[in-house]
């Protein structure tokens, strides 16, 4: 699942994911931030956020890979009239596995949304809402959007999420409570370097194996928490910068993820003019650099905070795309790399999902929802061009 600012796009693959068909845009012309998949329960249906000069940001959804979509009136995500607040975008979706009415959806300006009829009907985090901290929270360059949704996979009364600006957040009651997790973590544009809130959090991903690990990029910064956000360590060991918007755990694996860096905040470029994926195995103590297949020079790319993902197969799946309408994979966890399509939008977020039978331990564990990456549907469900109705 591939969102653009000029529509939503669908590539299906088939087990090997070396050859890849495509469908789309669907919500043609429209900005589309956050895409999801939500397998549970039998279903096959696929979301996306739109943004449009008539509807405004809205929610479509469709049960058949996009050749046929609900009309944008259908789901209505919007602030309580009493909060002073109107929605902008819609950055995140996130579909529990062990939940399977259940849907979050992170939007700019920084709040937590939550259906709890699969998608029908949706209301604000009140505890989230009406924090505190709210009136001092100030929007970075993309915005003031919360982007990171990670509920604990073992505690359903506790969850993190991460916003631009603000920083991560930690409730532990169900989201009555919100506290400020970001010990150690920099905030290099304000003059306390370490304040309790405020820092520009790009991306956090929870370690597969120990839901306490979590790994952090910041503007500026790479970090690692063992206990849950309570605290946070630098891991910026052997990459050519510790700025970046994308961040992805390994599914299976313990002590893996994936960064792609970029050169600074004054010039958001690959370093070097090199397309690189940077990979740790071992928590962050250092970091290697997977090239195969990328080009290495004059590739001035930038990777944007939803644009790389994994998918649940064995050996993992790697994906990303580039604001320049390059989209890449992996089929061997990095070792290689293929140029899957060029000449798209610029991309902004990219999802994966397995559809129809899982094929992996991992992937039965999860419940199918907002997994990654074969999907069991020929080109004919995807027509190219075909417009959302």
């Amino acid at each position: 699942m591939v969102g653009t600012m000029k529509g939503a796009f669908v590539f299906a693959s088939d087990r090997g994911r070396k050859k890849w068909k495509a469908g789309g845009p669907y919500s043609i012309g429209s900005p589309v931030y956050a895409m999801g998949f939500d397998g549970r329960q039998g279903r096959h249906r696929l979301w996306w956020s739109q943004q449009s000069f008539r509807w405004g940001t809205t929610l479509v959804s469709s049960d058949n890979f996009g050749k046929t979509a609900t009309e944008p009136e259908a789901y209505t995500v919007k602030f309580p009239a009493e909060s002073g607040l109107t929605l902008k975008n819609i950055w995140q979706l996130h579909m529990p596995a062990g939940e399977p009415d259940i849907i979050y959806c992170g939007v700019e300006p920084s709040a937590l949304f939550v259906s709890r009829d699969a998608g029908k009907s949706w209301e604000a985090v009140k505890g989230f809402l009406e924090h505190p901290h709210r009136p001092k929270w100030t929007p970075g360059g993309g915005g003031m959007c919360l982007h990171t949704i990670l509920p604990h996979p073992t505690d359903r009364k506790r969850m993190i999420i991460a916003m631009s600006t603000g920083g991560a957040y930690r409730t532990t009651d169900g989201g009555a409570t919100w506290q400020a997790r970001n010990q150690g973590v920099r905030a290099q544009f304000l003059p306390d370097k370490y304040p309790e809130f405020g820092q520009c959090v790009h991306k956090i991903v929870r370690d597969p194996t120990n839901p306490e690990r979590l790994y952090l990029q910041n503007h500026w910064g790479l970090y690692r928490s063992d206990d849950d956000g309570d605290s946070w360590k630098d891991i910026a060991h052997g990459v050519p910068s510790d700025f970046g918007f994308c961040m992805v755990a390994h599914p299976h694996k313990a002590d893996t993820a994936y960064i792609v860096p970029i050169e600074s905040d004054e010039y958001r470029c690959t370093p070097e003019g090199k397309l690189r994926v940077y990979r740790t195995t071992n928590g962050g103590k250092s970091w290697e650099a997977l090239t195969r297949g990328l080009p290495q020079k004059n590739a001035l790319e930038t990777v944007l905070r939803d644009s790389l993902a994994t998918d649940y197969a064995d050996p993992a799946g790697i994906y990303f795309g580039t604001r320049s309408g390059k989209l890449y994979g992996s089929h061997d966890e990095g070792k290689s790399w293929q140029l899957i399509q060029e000449g798209l939008p610029a991309i902004v977020s990219v999802k994966a999902a397995v559809v129809g039978g899982a094929s992996t331990a991992s992937s039965r564990r999860r419940g199918g929802a907002d997994k990654t990456t074969r999907a069991k549907t020929g080109s004919s469900r995807m027509k190219r061009h075909a417009k959302a109705k």
